[in-house]
């Protein structure tokens, strides 16, 4: 019996980052979700057994971007976070190693991982030289599988097979391929007859006349025994076009050495899939979130245009619900069932509990709405919000910092910040809680059952009492108590036949302009 993740690790955006380094980016850390008393559901195997190595050393120049490859975002969180989240769940993170090299220290930052150790690949002088440079941490290790840091789509049971391949074949290395619908481009994998060994691994425009119809490709996953590759890894050579080392030339040495070279082929092959350019993170991204989409819809959802929603990976929806097209739910966000998400709103990282309607056009962010509320259309819910059960917050309204009550409603052209509001509160068209000053924030009260009439304005710090009426238009700078009424707003002055007058005045004057 030991604690274990109840799903492997828990993507978190650390919520200091973007104060402490906003032209960085969030932080992403991996959080295990560690219960006790319950098997291992990850095998943990001796140190010496297994390990993980994951590729993140490269620049991605053909991206033609500033930021390093493996944190370009696809699914609402970097490329290398997708793998290290599949990775964890196989192997324990203490086994994973993430070979980094250019702006290692940003990977690093970003990617901050418990218990996940890096490797600085000072030099990028191909995969070959990035094995070489872990040699003293992956040595001790029986096995270990080398993973692409920009496949995203990898699936934690792709690499469970191959790892559980890879040690029943007993194999010195093991391939991961795969059978696209089109493998132009990549090298082939040349199997002897049709077992499980592999020949050889040929470049396409090497592929002879006979061979030119095999399209099982290399996808540059592999499994490795320590001992068969660190004895030979230093026979590679650089006899290439870019000058590297490529860890695909260990397949030869080892065949040539008569170790065994095995070859499992992946069920899915978009797993294996990376990105080199903009359009084929685009790509993997739409891949990503249709498959995201027919899972929840799997599962009772109903997605509408699911290819115009944009769903993140993490994100976690109730049956019986319905998502209109042109839907964005982000990050963490949960939401309950039997819900309705109205087109053109956008939810990050927030929760909507059960039978709340969305309607078209509102923005939620990291806020929470409780069960039965109604948003928009075209409300704001900023951070710090929280909307209770049953509650209104209409057209046009912007929240920030908000405890409302069961029942409250603000229908209409109203911003609350920094305020808690009871239940039964009926919040005006055009009403505005004053909280800032220039320098501090200052919170408004509105108790249970008080009205709070159109236009009005709360300058905080000020408690509406409970069942107190505020008059529309006022002006309240004082706390009101309990079932009082506050009007603060000018004297009505009234003039009669004054604006007859001042006609008749415009028309003298301009009988006189003419004549003049």
């Amino acid at each position: 019996m030991c604690g274990r993740p109840r799903s492997g690790f828990e993507l978190v955006k650390d919520p200091s980052s973007e104060q402490r380094e906003p032209r960085r980016g969030p932080v992403f850390l991996f959080r295990p979700l560690w219960t006790t008393n319950t098997p291992c559901n990850i095998e943990r195997m001796s140190a010496q057994d297994f390990a993980i190595a994951i590729m993140a050393a490269g620049k991605g120049t053909r991206l033609k971007s500033k930021r390093p490859k493996v944190l370009h975002e696809v699914g609402g969180k970097p490329l290398l976070a997708h793998v290290i989240a599949a990775a964890v769940q196989v192997v324990p993170p203490e086994n994973i190693y993430v070979i980094i090299g250019h702006q290692a220290e940003r990977v690093r930052t970003v990617v901050a991982v418990a218990f996940v150790h890096f490797v600085l690949q000072a030099e990028q002088r191909g995969t070959g030289h990035a094995i070489q440079t872990a040699r003293n941490e992956l040595q001790p290790f029986s096995n270990f599988l080398v993973l692409s840091g920009d496949a995203p789509l990898i699936q934690p049971d792709t690499i469970r097979r191959m790892r559980d391949f890879h040690t029943s074949q007993q194999a010195a290395m093991t391939i991961l391929t795969a059978l696209p619908a089109d493998p132009t481009g990549y090298g082939r994998v040349l199997r002897e007859g049709s077992t499980d060994r592999v020949a050889a691994i040929v470049e396409q425009k090497s592929l002879r006349p006979e061979q030119s119809n095999v399209g099982e490709i290399n996808s540059g996953f592999y499994g490795f025994s320590s001992k068969a590759v660190f004895s030979n890894i230093d026979r590679l050579t650089t006899e290439n076009p870019h000058g590297e080392y490529y860890l695909t030339d260990m397949a030869g040495l080892l065949v040539a050495e008569g170790h065994k070279v095995v070859a499992i082929r992946s069920q899915d092959p978009d797993e294996v899939l990376g990105g080199n350019t903009i359009a084929e993170l685009v790509g993997l991204d739409a891949r990503m979130r249709m498959r995201k989409a027919r899972s929840l819809m799997s599962q009772g959802v109903t997605v509408f245009a699911p290819e115009s929603c944009v769903i993140d990976e993490e994100v976690v929806v109730g049956a019986d619900t319905t998502i209109e097209p042109f839907v964005q739910l982000l990050g963490k966000t949960t939401i309950g069932e039997n819900c309705r998400i109205r087109s053109y709103s956008v939810i990050s990282n927030s929760r909507i509990a059960s039978e709340v309607t969305v309607r078209p056009g509102c923005i939620v962010d990291e806020s929470s709405v409780s069960s039965g509320a109604t948003l928009g259309p075209y409300s704001h819910i900023r951070p710090g919000s929280e909307i209770g059960q049953g509650a209104h917050v209409g057209n046009f309204v912007e929240t920030k910092k908000v405890r409302m009550g069961r029942g409250s409603k603000a229908n209409h052209l109203t911003y609350l910040g920094d305020a808690e509001i009871g239940s039964g509160v009926n919040v005006g068209a055009g009403t505005i809680t004053c909280n800032y000053d220039g320098v501090d924030k200052h919170k408004t009260i509105i108790e249970d059952d008080a009205f709070i009439g159109s236009d009005s304005t709360l300058v905080a710090p000020v408690k509406i009492g409970r069942g107190a009426y505020v008059g529309a238009a006022s002006c309240i700078t004082a706390d009101v108590p309990t079932d009082s009424l506050a009007i603060g707003r000018g004297t009505q002055v009234v003039k009669e036949g004054w604006a007859k007058r001042k006609r008749e005045e415009r028309s003298l004057k301009q009988d006189g302009s003419t004549k003049g």
